[in-house]
């Protein structure tokens, strides 16, 4: 398998399949399928995360921390006031790109702001 690869695409293997007398082997095909991930979510080259901040994050700035499917731990700042359905968009940080060696689709950060349900003088 290759890194970036797409559902759906097919592995064949020619003459790797069933063996019978008098016959020829068949081909073995694979065909890719993606397991859910409890994080990201895939769409084409690009990754999307959901992420829920706080009232106060969402207008004094916050920093979203997370593990890429990879294994590398990046810290993201957010400075800019997150309004509902803020998307940050991190450049080259989804999944490779099967047919383009070193180059990496874009996460897209979602984000989700949690309103408290009342306020106190604080």
């Amino acid at each position: 398998m290759k890194p970036g690869w797409k559902k759906g695409t097919k592995i064949t293997f020619p003459d790797k399949g069933n063996e019978q007398p008098n016959q020829l082997p068949a081909d073995l095909v694979f065909v890719i399928d993606e397991k859910p991930h409890d994080v990201y979510k895939r769409d084409g080259n690009d990754l999307i995360m959901n992420h829920k901040v706080s009232l106060a994050e969402a207008l004094g700035g916050t920093t979203v921390n997370f593990t890429t499917l990879d294994g590398r731990n990046l810290s993201i700042p957010v400075t800019d006031i997150v309004s509902p359905g803020y998307e940050l968009l991190v450049a080259r940080e989804g999944m490779p790109i099967a047919k383009e060696p070193g180059n990496r689709g874009d996460l897209k950060i979602k984000f989700e702001v949690n309103f408290p349900t009342r306020l106190t003088h604080e």
